[in-house]
């Protein structure tokens, strides 16, 4: 991929714009058909947003419009440095500019995105919704292969990258061919100076693409998810309004990158739809995010399970008077962390569960009537069921894969696997539930993470969930182990506690642990102590690594017979 820094006017090529060059159908035309698309719920009609619409418009502007543009609304953790709602439309104003004057930025333009949590960032990220163009955010850490997976699905034209952040686009012409634009933040920042205050935001539909989001990777390849001006907007009806009862004195904070839809969420399009201030942390470490909440009044938090297990014994001893909510997604909320937070800040942590192909939450553990271990029920909103591989329905207590309806749902770039997760209109995550008689659904793992050994039906999860109640058992993950005799067993990878060695004698241990609380058939055959587990960026753990693993070794077995 060739690059071309910003100097100068390069405008974005014209490949796939549409009539008179005003309208860059590309990610239009890419939607799966309709009838590949899922049912959206609109029983509550304030999800429902039609006709024109414009995400920068709703988020900022019309907080300057109504007489609030001296809120506070961006918060750096390090610094201190308040930007105000007024601020922030001036800068998104002239970003706007720049993009649709010096590059030629029109609507369905895709812009890929490169940067730490920072004021900037949310700043391009609204610059770009309001001239038209197409958001495709990507994480701090990918290296110039991934990035070339991104902009060659997207075909991202432009880039607005951090200056730290540079070298890994600047790598990207070995891997790729298309022709990418970068613009660095200095330069921007240059260009910005020169534009008069002010711009028209673009004219968009309510229906009109705004984010290409890529799934984070726990299942291999990622896949890219299309959401609408519409989608944006409704994900903020739920989750902080209906069970967090947020409003506008909150101080939202999250330790999660922009580039991941529960990031997104939590630090800009929760806060700012309701004129909320929220405070970005560049590098989201478990001293930092604590840092933040107690420096800056943080009310409502947003971290994951590791996260919060890390800041457990961090959080001791510190005063948090006006944390009120603390929020976890991205991988099951263990028991042992749930009670580890608790004892050290008082505050309970509620569960949730959503997807980038759903954008982010449609289900949590109700605050007013928490159940410690499972995930919680649907959002107002939205439906769930779980059915079998036939898609019958199954009645409560049996595992199967979870359904989920609502007024946002699934809608691949260009990807066959639509067909996988929508089906009979209905979105399938690939997550295994079963649901009590009170309707709290509990989570059991991926779908593919279940496990199955001599006929039986085995939940890795159930398994990790008494290994983690070990104290010799940091971090662990349940996987099955390809087997002569039983087809798969579960094995066990285990990081140990600190100032542990794993060694037969603590496997054993592990063992009967788990045969203590668990049928027989449960307990792990095998287990394997890791120093680390592979993660995802937002923390969650890659079984499907382990699993191939496992495959592989058993193929090396094989071919040495």
């Amino acid at each position: 991929m060739s690059l071309t820094s910003g100097s100068g006017d390069f405008p974005i090529p014209d490949a796939g714009r549409g009539e008179a060059g005003r309208f860059d159908a590309f990610a239009r035309d890419r939607l799966p058909p309709r009838s590949q698309w899922p049912e959206l719920l609109f029983d509550q009609p304030r999800y429902r947003f039609e006709g024109p619409l414009n995400i920068a418009v709703e988020l900022v502007d019309r907080h300057v419009r109504e007489g609030r543009g001296f809120r506070p609304c961006l918060i750096e953790a390090e610094s201190g440095r308040v930007t105000t709602y007024a601020e922030l439309a001036d800068r998104i104003d002239r970003i706007a500019s720049v993009l649709t004057g010096g590059f030629g930025l029109v609507a369905g333009n895709r812009v890929l995105l490169r940067a730490p949590n920072s004021p900037m960032l949310v700043a391009c990220w609204l610059a770009v919704a309001k001239a038209g163009g197409v958001v495709v955010p990507t994480m701090p850490l990918l290296r110039s292969r991934e990035l070339g997976v991104i902009c060659a699905k997207a075909e991202a034209r432009l880039a607005l990258c951090d200056d730290q952040l540079l070298p890994e686009l600047t790598a990207l012409d070995a891997v790729a061919t298309a022709r990418l634009m970068v613009l660095p933040f200095g330069e921007l920042t240059e260009r910005m100076a020169e534009q008069p205050p002010g711009f028209e935001a673009c004219a968009t539909d309510a229906d009109d693409v705004c984010l290409i989001a890529f799934t984070s990777g726990t299942t291999g390849s990622p896949k890219a998810a299309v959401h609408f001006q519409r989608d944006l907007m409704a994900v903020t009806e739920g989750l902080p309004r209906e069970i967090l009862n947020a409003g506008p004195d909150d101080v939202f904070c999250v330790g999660s990158s922009l580039a991941f839809t529960y990031g997104l969420g939590a630090a800009v399009l929760f806060p700012l739809r309701l004129g909320a201030a929220s405070v970005l942390v560049e590098t989201a470490t478990p001293e930092a995010l604590l840092d933040a909440v107690a420096d800056h009044d943080v009310s409502l938090v947003f971290s994951v399970p590791t996260g919060y297990r890390a800041m457990a014994d961090l959080a001791r001893g510190r005063a948090f008077p006006t944390l009120r909510a603390c929020v976890s997604a991205a991988e099951a909320l263990p028991r042992r962390t749930f009670d580890a937070w608790f004892e050290a800040t008082g505050r309970p942590i509620i569960d949730t569960i959503g997807s980038t192909e759903m954008l982010h939450t449609f289900m949590a553990n109700p605050p007013d009537a928490l159940r410690p271990g499972a995930t919680g029920k649907p959002l107002p909103g939205y439906r769930a069921m779980i059915v079998d591989e036939a898609f019958r329905p199954l009645p409560a207590g049996r595992v199967g894969r979870l359904a989920i309806r609502g007024p946002v749902g699934c809608r691949y770039l260009d990807d066959p696997r639509q067909a996988e997760y929508v089906q009979h209109g209905w979105n399938l995550p690939g997550d295994a539930f079963l649901v009590d008689g009170d309707g709290y659904f509990w989570y059991r793992g991926r779908t593919d993470d279940i496990i199955v050994s001599s006929g039986y039906n085995i939940s890795g999860v159930e398994v990790e969930e008494v290994l983690l109640e070990h104290p010799a058992v940091r971090e662990c993950a349940v996987v099955a182990s390809p087997d002569d005799r039983r087809g798969t067993v579960p094995k066990a990878f285990v990081v140990p506690s600190d100032g542990l060695r794993g060694d037969p004698e603590l496997a054993a241990e592990l063992q009967a642990f788990v045969r203590r609380f668990l049928a027989r058939y449960k307990y792990p055959r095998a287990v394997e102590f890791m120093t680390a587990l592979p993660r995802t960026e937002t923390g969650k753990i890659q079984r499907f690594k382990l699993r191939d693993l496992e495959l592989e070794r058993a193929a090396e077995r094989t071919c040495l017979l």
